[in-house]
């Protein structure tokens, strides 16, 4: 492959997976060059032009509203124009391949090259189907999935491959070693219990947290990670009036894939990412699945993944500290319960689903050049 397009956008998780696929083409074509379609405002547009390399071209879209509205009239002139604008780019950067990723952004951009008959491949990250996903699917050449549930939603895609998710790729790779040594712990054997809630935070799991953590110096053989989210940090650090000695609070982790791979438990969100690097390093954990997301997914995920018998899932209205510290205690003083889900999860693993994705790409490419 010389040229790939990749668009995706909105949110992390759908940005990610795609620096994740642009990542595993450069591994094993170094000369590649990289185009990205995203908008403006997104937050693709200060993401991906970080990553290097990648030629960042914008168009304007938004999402159309799931109740009738006039607005949505709007959404389709909208729509008619970024595929105009995406035909434009692919003509002048002359894909050979072009990759959607999610969000609204990644509706136009596919729909192009499916109409100059470009080869398009989509990846879905989460159990429930995105609208793009579920819009495009009847038109790409390939729809890769994350999760093997997701397959019961698409009836009308061309060929499905389960890939799992490129992020996995990249937390397979991580250094356990290095994730506790940033944390300042010598022990190599002392469990590492991670509360995230996103780079953002969440709201519910900082409540329960707080309400748990003058019980922390209960166990002090375990080592308590609190990530409140940058927005949080100020609030909550507020509010903590006597920290453990066992407990670090900080917003955020710019070494999360090394962290993650020395943790033994993790309390968090059940956005595809976290999943996909949950069941890559097989870790055992207690989500906590957002109520404020498209389709509801996050709980689709989580309770898919309480059913491989590789997590446990909390609702938020069920989320209160004791109930979660509860949970954490039994999984600390079980340890076989604690490894029965380590290896459910780890079963479910794609950690080369990057790999996995750059050989379907080199499959529908190589179908244009011999046709």
């Amino acid at each position: 492959m010389k040229r790939i397009l990749l668009s995706g956008g909105g949110s992390g998780g759908h940005i990610y997976p795609a620096l994740s696929i642009a990542r595993a083409v450069r591994r094993k074509y170094p000369g590649v060059e990289i185009a990205y379609i995203g908008t403006e405002k997104g937050l693709e547009s200060r993401i991906v032009p970080k990553e290097g390399n990648i030629h960042f071209y914008t168009v304007e879209i938004q999402g159309f509203k799931r109740s009738i509205s006039w607005q949505n009239v709007n959404t389709i002139r909208k729509f008619l124009r970024a595929v105009d604008r995406a035909k434009e780019v692919m003509r002048e950067f002359r894909p050979d391949v072009v990759v959607g990723t999610g969000g609204y952004v990644s509706g136009p951009s596919v729909y192009a090259a499916y109409r100059l008959g470009i080869p398009t491949l989509i990846h879905e990250q989460n159990v429930v189907l995105g609208m793009t996903t579920k819009f495009l699917s009847r038109f790409v050449d390939v729809v890769a999935i994350s999760l093997e549930e997701s397959q019961k939603y698409l009836g009308r895609a061309n060929r499905i491959v389960f890939t799992g998710n490129p992020r996995a790729t990249e937390v397979a790779r991580a250094n356990s070693a290095a994730g506790r040594k940033s944390l300042g712990i010598r022990d190599p054997h002392k469990p590492i219990v991670l509360f995230i809630g996103g780079s953002r935070g969440a709201r519910a799991i900082n409540e329960a947290v707080l309400e748990i953590i003058p019980r922390m110096s209960e166990m002090p053989k375990v080592h308590f990670v609190y990530v409140t989210g940058e927005t949080h940090y100020e609030e909550i650090r507020s509010r903590i009036t006597d920290v453990p000695p066992n407990l670090d609070v900080v917003p955020f982790i710019y070494n999360l894939p090394d962290v993650l791979a020395a943790t033994w438990l993790v309390v968090g969100r059940a956005g595809a990412s976290t999943l996909a690097e949950l069941t890559a390093l097989g870790l055992p954990s207690i989500l906590i699945p957002s109520p404020f997301v498209t389709n509801n997914h996050q709980e689709a995920n989580a309770r898919w993944l309480e059913e491989q018998g590789a997590s446990k899932m909390l609702l938020e209205s069920e989320c209160t500290g004791e109930r979660l510290w509860n949970e954490m205690k039994r999984l600390l003083e079980n340890p076989e319960e604690h490894d029965a889900m380590s290896e459910a999860a780890r079963r479910l693993g794609r950690p080369q689903a990057a790999e996995v994705l750059v050989a379907e790409l080199e499959k529908i490419a190589k179908k244009r050049v011999d046709s």
